[in-house]
C-alpha cells in the first residue's frame, strides 16, 4: 500500500475514534443524570492504573479468578478442548492475559489445534500481546484484534470458520446492569454457532464490606482510575476539568448486587469541552461512572438460559467468591 494512502487511512481512523469519543462524552454529560461510558477508562494510563488496582490487597476478584485458572487449568482446558477439533479461542477484553496464559500454556502442552484471538478496545493491550505472547509462549498462533467486541467477533468469524470458544473474564459481564448483561449475552449468542462455547467469569455476592472495600481501596487507586477519565477528556478533547474539584464515591447494594461508582462535583462549576461545549455542574451533582454487578449462582444459570446457552460447567475459587461458568450455544 502507498505510504501516503496508508497514513491517510490511519488519520481517518484516528479521527473517527476521536469523534466517537467526543460524541459519547457530550451525550453522557448532557444526559440526566450525567454519565460517562466506562469503556473509555482504558487509555495507556488507565491500563496501568487498572493493573495497579488488580494488585491491591482489597481487590479480590483478580486473585479469585487467578486461583481458578492456576489451580484448575487442566479441567478448564479439557472442557474447552472437548472432542479435540480445531477452534478459535477468542478473549473479549484480554488485558494483559495473565489469567488466560495459564490456559494457553496448557493448550499448547496438549498440542491443541487452536488460534488465540484477543480482542481489546485498547491499542496498547493488543500491541503488547501480539509482541509478548509469541516470546513467552513459543508456538502460539495469535491474531490480536483492536476494536469493539461484536465488531471484532464479526471479523473473527470472517477470518476463520472454526469452532469458537469465547472467554469473557474478570467479571466484565458485571460492568452492566443485569438486564443489559442478558442482552449482551443474547448478542454474543447471535455471533456464535450451535456447539460454540463461552467461558464467563462472574463475581458472586458476598459480605458487603468485602465488596465495597474492593472499589474503595485505601491506596486510592480506584479513585485515580475514575478521575483518569476526566484527565483523558482534558488531553484528547481539549477540555478543562479541574480534577481536584471532583471526588470518587462508591456504593454497594447487597439486595440487588449492584456496586456503583460516581464522581461527585465538590462545587458549582463549569467545564468547557473542545472549546465549544460548556457543561455546568452543581455542587454535589454526580457523574455515574460504572457498575460492578455481583450475582448469585442461580442468576448465572438463568442468564445463560435466557440468552440461548446451556450451562455445562462451573468452576469456583476455594472461598466461592467467584465463578467461571462454561456455557454451550444451544
Amino acid at each position: 500500500m502507498d505510504s501516503t494512502l496508508a497514513q491517510t487511512e490511519l488519520n481517518d481512523s484516528l479521527k473517527a475514534k476521536n469523534d466517537l469519543f467526543y460524541n459519547d462524552v457530550i451525550a453522557g454529560l448532557r444526559s440526566t443524570p450525567k454519565r460517562l461510558n466506562s469503556k473509555y477508562f482504558y487509555d495507556a494510563n488507565g491500563d496501568k492504573l487498572f493493573q495497579e488496582l488488580m494488585n491491591s490487597p482489597e481487590y479480590y476478584p483478580t486473585d479469585c479468578e487467578l486461583e481458578i485458572f492456576s489451580e484448575k487449568t487442566a479441567e478448564l482446558g479439557e472442557a474447552i478442548i472437548a472432542d479435540g477439533d480445531a477452534f478459535d479461542l477468542i478473549e473479549l477484553g484480554a488485558g494483559d492475559a495473565t489469567k488466560s496464559t495459564y490456559l494457553l500454556k496448557y493448550l499448547l502442552e496438549k498440542k491443541a489445534d487452536f488460534t488465540y484471538l484477543p480482542i481489546d478496545i485498547s491499542e496498547n493491550v493488543i500491541s503488547y500481546l501480539n509482541i509478548s505472547l509469541p516470546v513467552t509462549l513459543p508456538g502460539i498462533k495469535i491474531t490480536g484484534l483492536n476494536g469493539e467486541y461484536f465488531d471484532m467477533l464479526t471479523k473473527a468469524a470472517s477470518i476463520s470458520s472454526k469452532r469458537k470458544v469465547v472467554l469473557f473474564l474478570g467479571s466484565n459481564i458485571g460492568n452492566m446492569p443485569v438486564n443489559d448483561a442478558i442482552e449482551f449475552c443474547r448478542e454474543l449468542r447471535k455471533h456464535l454457532s450451535e456447539g460454540d462455547m463461552a467461558l464467563i467469569g462472574m463475581d458472586l455476592k458476598k459480605d458487603p464490606k468485602i465488596v465495597l472495600a474492593a472499589y474503595n481501596d485505601k491506596g486510592g487507586i480506584t479513585k485515580r482510575f475514575n478521575l483518569n477519565l476526566l484527565e483523558r477528556i482534558n488531553r484528547e478533547l481539549n477540555s478543562n476539568f479541574d480534577i481536584s474539584k471532583f471526588d470518587h464515591y462508591p456504593t454497594y447494594d447487597p439486595e440487588s448486587g449492584a456496586c456503583k461508582s460516581y464522581l461527585i462535583s465538590l462545587q458549582d462549576q463549569q467545564v468547557t469541552i473542545n472549546g465549544k461545549e460548556t457543561i455546568s455542574f452543581l455542587k454535589d451533582e454526580y457523574i455515574y461512572m460504572e457498575i460492578s454487578q455481583k450475582f448469585t449462582i442461580m442468576q448465572t444459570d438463568q442468564i445463560a438460559i435466557n440468552a440461548g446457552f446451556v450451562p455445562v460447567g462451573q468452576f469456583f475459587d476455594t472461598k466461592k467468591w467467584f465463578i467461571d461458568a462454561i456455557w454451550m450455544a444451544a
